[in-house]
């Protein structure tokens, strides 16, 4: 093996190469900083990596995208760095609630369920009137955020002040109902609206009012997109390819030890690039990876205050997933399946059993990517995934042994769980959705809290890192500037909230406190462009911002290929 040639210093250290990193590489390689990412495992792109088997391509975290579609935040940032940029899917079915006495479908035009559940509850239709035109306004609130979504960290006192003032405007909408959750809060909340029972029981899966309220917001506005042709990962790979072009590094397989600190300040990156020991200096590093293995590994004790370590501890957390990825002989929509993304919950089993993590009981969800894209999977033939809220301590975390570091061993007894575990819910699935399943599968695999959690590094495997919720906001969970100074943090642990567009705002907005300092002009531009100060055009032709020629060609996927052959 050849082994990895490293500058001896880069204007910039990037841990972690998913959006977040990759975000902040691209937009600072684009205002001609040199850049290094370093990724520890062998492919790009986080939970976005997904997996090839075969002929098949298997996404392994998108439900649905929003903040894609024409001038979303991610399609304005995106344009930013080149025209050639991944185009996402508009969806028009978008989500199915599926349980024992309910099977209801919500569209890209909303108002059609609102006149399915009007003419199936009469008696409750100012109610349901009211409860779609409260979701409108949220929806609309939406809408607006990508013109606010530059953090405060990066604004003049004046801008924070007026940031406020746009940001209560956002929450208005949101402020009569963010209190009800957990079961007794959501018919709480949905009481406020109507009472009939069985309307309620409707909205049985969802953990909060506001769950109800935002899928149908979004909907009005049109912001339900599906990942880009060629899956998610395609994503990632193209912002590789921009920093690349701009002669900037993506390494992967390096496994990050140490933050060098030099009179209080971040130095650079002590870490193991396949087997070999590297020390690296830059002025910046950029933190796109785990919190907590930032503060508790990378740094020396005395770094970080432990208070804030404390409090991050005891962070709320989003929960991790059981994921299981199905190959099938047959299309996916053969069984029944279309592009929406279904719910199924058992609305008889109490609430906590619904969210519990047992396979016989918890939510599931349910995506077929085939359906919406017909490159992941050989012709006559598809992908299925279903999801399951699951956690890290199931069965004594999942019956696996530990090292002499403390990390999980994952053995037989814990490969027959997963197994076991996988069976129950695949069997319900074929059970309430598609009879026969099984007869179509050619192979599953099978990822858990531990499988989430090893690729990822994130605490307890958790999908999208801390909930947006008062004690987080109120412990300052979320946060750009670290104790120690130059050091950056720019994943989705920066923000509260998870999924695409919350990492790429992390990456922007971290790339924006260097570029303050290292490059005002295109400091300026970017800030002005974010708070739609300043057009696209006049981002792009300042002279502070390298050309980009737009040469990216998209990879073809393996069933692509195997029908060219």
């Amino acid at each position: 093996m050849v082994n990895q040639v490293f500058e001896p210093y880069y204007d910039v250290l990037i841990i972690g190469a998913g959006v977040g990193g990759l975000t902040a590489a691209a937009l600072l390689s684009k205002a001609g900083l040199s850049v290094c990412v370093l990724e520890k495992e062998p492919r790009i792109g986080g939970y976005l990596a997904g997996f090839r088997r075969k002929h098949f391509i298997f996404d392994t975290a998108i439900h649905w995208l929003n903040q894609y579609g024409k001038d979303g935040m991610l399609d304005k940032l995106f344009n930013v760095l080149g025209r050639d940029h991944p185009l996402a899917i508009p969806q028009t079915r978008i989500r199915r609630n599926k349980g024992e006495h309910f099977d209801f479908l919500l569209t890209s035009n909303p108002d059609e369920l609102k006149s399915q559940l009007i003419a199936r509850f009469p008696h409750e239709k100012k109610g349901i009137e009211r409860l779609f035109k409260q979701a409108r306004k949220i929806g609309r609130s939406f809408k607006n955020y990508n013109r606010i979504f530059r953090s405060e960290e990066t604004m003049t006192f004046a801008e924070r002040i007026r940031n406020k003032f746009r940001m209560l405007q956002f929450a208005i909408p949101f402020i009569p109902y963010i209190s009800y959750s957990g079961e007794k809060g959501l018919k709480k909340g949905l009481s406020r609206f109507f009472k009939d029972p069985a309307l309620q029981q409707l909205f049985s899966g969802e953990n909060e009012l506001l769950g109800c309220l935002v899928p149908i917001g979004w909907a009005y506005y049109g912001d339900f997109q599906s990942p880009p042709k060629g899956g998610s990962q395609v994503i990632p790979l193209w912002l590789q390819h921009v920093v690349q072009y701009y002669k900037n590094q993506v390494v992967l397989q390096c496994d990050v030890k140490k933050i060098m600190i030099r009179e209080g300040r971040s130095a650079g990156l002590e870490f193991d690039c396949r087997g070999k020991v590297h020390q690296v200096e830059s002025k910046y590093v950029i933190a796109a990876c785990d919190i907590e293995t930032l503060y508790e590994q990378m740094l020396p004790p005395e770094a970080v205050p432990e208070k804030l370590k404390r409090k991050l501890r005891q962070a709320d957390l989003y929960s991790s997933s059981i994921t299981i990825s199905l190959a099938l002989d047959c299309p996916a929509e053969q069984l029944g399946f279309n592009e929406e993304l279904i719910h199924l919950v058992d609305e008889r089993q109490p609430y906590d059993a619904q969210i519990s993590g047992d396979p016989r009981t918890s939510e599931i969800s349910i995506i077929a990517p085939s359906m919406r894209d017909k490159s992941l999977a050989p012709e006559g033939q598809g992908t299925l995934t279903l999801y399951m809220p699951a956690f890290m301590n199931y069965e004594n975390v999942w019956k696996t042994e530990t090292d002499a570091l403390g990390n999980p061993v994952r053995g037989d007894a814990y490969l027959q769980l997963k197994k076991e575990v996988a069976e129950v819910i695949i069997g319900r699935v074929q059970e309430k959705i598609a009879p026969g399943l099984r007869a179509h599968i050619l192979f599953y695999e099978v990822a858990t809290p531990v499988t989430h959690w090893r690729y990822t590094g994130n605490k307890n495997g958790t999908m999208m890192g801390a909930r947006p919720g008062r004690e987080n906001m109120k412990n300052k969970i979320s946060h750009y500037r670290t104790p120690v100074r130059n050091l950056i943090l720019g994943g989705h642990w920066a923000e509260l909230g998870g999924g695409v567009p919350i990492a790429a705002k992390a990456g922007a907005n971290a790339s924006l406190l260097i570029l303050k300092k290292e490059n005002h002009e295109a400091f300026k531009s970017l800030a002005g462009y974010m708070d739609n100060k300043i057009s696209l055009d006049e981002v792009l032709e300042n002279a502070a911002f390298k050309f980009y020629d737009h040469s990216w060609v998209q990879p073809l996927t393996p069933a692509e290929k195997l029908k060219q052959r």
